[in-house]
């Protein structure tokens, strides 16, 4: 397998050609890949494409230049098709992003869900896998119930085992915990929710970017991912599900375009999927970027991707483990996530000293706020890499963690 060169590949992001006047003369050393990913050129010159030369709204003119945004539109939907190898181009709706995706899915099986029914979610769940789900289980009577993490902070399918019953319907889970960094395994997963007849809804913020995503292959009914962790725009995303479950969805939103006819009388006919699930004028810029997105990251390999990833986290676990002064709570994660705290410095102060030396990462509770009742911490440090990312970029946090008591020379500096 060739190997990835961080350093040819900065050139097709301009975050990276500019740097030393947009940061103060530092070195720019971004390692907040998983809140959001720097965007080559290919993916800008595709959105603009769209903006300077075809600009017309999808799917509702009758004219040359709508004909080619609609040509344009359908291959950005056929490509993130092929990229998840959905069975067919109609199993991809797109989004604004992961957020938007599971809301859909939430609130379109309200009708499928009734008092006493069980939604299983685990304690590392970010806000957009918990929050909908506790609206919906409010608004039918639905339980929310959690898989328990195992002792390394991940979910196991021998924990699954455990809370699924007859009453379980959904089971909607991060493939990859923005937090803890562990990949699950899907397929089992799947596996044993469709044992007991529920659906399974796989949260892919995390793991579409990094890893290699066949849901025909992980047998999940749902998808979701975001456009901006993966490269492409922000306000981008796609709602994979499989056609049969995506037609005994309610839509979340209605207008234009979602609709067949509809009469004075109330009457109102849907169209026929995805259309049904996307009311109003798209992000045609943004599924355009996406799909493009999704050409870059098959151009590099998601293997090289992710062994570089593991590569650079071992690094800064090894690092960190030598200054003496870090708490990691994922040393054994199998991603690019690496989370941890300084010794008797608030996790906010550290990302602020960091910033100082021209080091940013992110802080907090990372949008997971059940997850500290786990951890025992109320909040932490994360370095997230990604394929741009270099051995001097880890370098960089680890040197700059060896001071990091030291967080009150960069509020006084």
């Amino acid at each position: 397998m060739k190997e990835l060169d961080p350093l040819a590949l900065r050139k097709d992001f301009p975050m990276y050609q500019d740097h030393a006047s947009l940061f103060e003369g530092k070195p720019l050393v971004y390692l907040d890949n998983a809140a959001t990913t720097f965007k080559p050129y290919c993916v800008l010159e595709a959105e603009e494409g769209y903006y300077r030369n075809y600009t017309a709204n999808t799917r509702r003119g009758d004219y040359s230049l709508a004909h080619q945004a609609d040509v344009a539109y359908q291959k950005a939907r056929e490509k993130v098709a092929s990229f998840l190898n959905a069975s067919s181009p109609e199993e991809v709706v797109f989004t604004s992003g992961d957020t938007f995706g599971l809301n859909q899915v939430a609130f379109g099986l309200l009708p499928q869900l009734s008092a006493g029914d069980e939604i299983v979610l685990s304690p590392s769940e970010h806000a957009s896998n918990v929050l909908p789900w506790f609206r919906v289980a409010k608004l039918t009577g639905a339980i929310i119930k959690y898989v328990p993490l195992d002792e390394k902070g991940e979910v196991i399918p021998e924990n699954l085992k455990k809370v699924l019953t007859s009453r379980t319907k959904v089971v909607a889970l991060a493939s990859v915990s923005n937090v803890m960094g562990y990949s699950v395994d899907v397929k089992s997963l799947a596996s044993l929710a469709h044992s007991v007849g529920a659906l399974y809804v796989d949260d892919g913020a995390q793991s579409v970017p990094h890893h290699k995503t066949d849901v025909q292959e992980n047998d999940v009914d749902f998808l979701v991912f975001s456009g901006h962790k993966m490269c492409g725009p922000t306000g981008s995303g796609a709602l994979y599900g499989k056609k049969e479950q995506l037609e005994k969805l309610e839509p979340l939103c209605y207008g234009g375009e979602m609709n067949a006819r509809f009469h004075s009388d109330g009457y109102v006919s849907y169209d026929d999927l995805p259309y049904r699930l996307e009311a109003g004028t798209q992000n045609i810029a943004g599924a355009i970027g996406l799909g493009r997105a999704c050409e870059y990251l098959e151009s590099i390999g998601f293997d090289a991707i992710a062994k570089h990833e593991r590569k650079l986290r071992d690094l800064a676990v090894k690092g960190l483990e030598e200054n003496g002064n870090a708490v990691i709570y994922n040393p054994k994660a199998d991603g690019g996530i690496v989370t941890f705290n300084i010794k008797d410095v608030f996790a906010q102060d550290v990302a602020t000293y960091l910033s100082s030396k021209g080091v940013f990462v992110r802080s907090g509770q990372h949008c997971a706020k059940i997850l500290p009742e786990v951890l025992k911490t109320q909040g932490t440090v994360r370095a997230s890499f990604y394929l741009y990312n270099t051995e001097e970029d880890v370098k960089a946090l680890i040197e700059a963690c060896k001071t990091a008591e030291d967080f009150l020379d960069a509020y006084f500096a």
